[in-house]
C-alpha cells in the first residue's frame, strides 16, 4: 500500500531520470579514464602479457564501476524523488 508516487507526475519524472541520465554519462567518463589509468599502470608494470588479460581487467573494471555507479544512482533517484516517502510502512504501528 502506498500513496501517490512523485513518479505519476510526468513533470517531475521526467527531471528526475533526466538527473540520472546526466549522473550516469559522468560515470561513464570516469570509469573511461580509471580503465585508462589501470591499463596503463599494468602495462608499466608488467609488460605486454596477454591482450586477454588487459581486455580482461578493462571489462572488470568497467563492469563493476558502471553497476556500483547504477545501482547508488537508483538509490539518490528513488530518495530525492520523494519516492521513498511515499510509501507507507504496514509494520510501522505509530498511528
Amino acid at each position: 500500500m502506498s500513496s501517490r508516487s512523485p513518479f505519476d507526475d510526468p513533470e517531475k519524472a521526467a527531471y528526475v531520470w533526466r538527473r540520472f541520465r546526466r549522473l550516469m554519462a559522468w560515470m561513464m567518463l570516469v570509469t573511461i579514464t580509471v580503465v585508462i589509468g589501470a591499463i596503463s599502470v599494468l602495462y608499466r608494470q608488467e609488460g605486454m602479457v596477454s591482450i586477454h588479460f588487459y581486455i580482461a581487467v578493462a571489462i572488470g573494471i568497467a563492469f563493476a564501476m558502471l553497476l556500483m555507479a547504477g545501482l547508488m544512482g537508483l538509490v539518490f533517484l528513488s530518495n530525492n524523488s520523494g519516492h521513498d516517502d511515499s510509501v507507507i510502512d504496514p509494520v510501522d504501528r505509530q498511528d
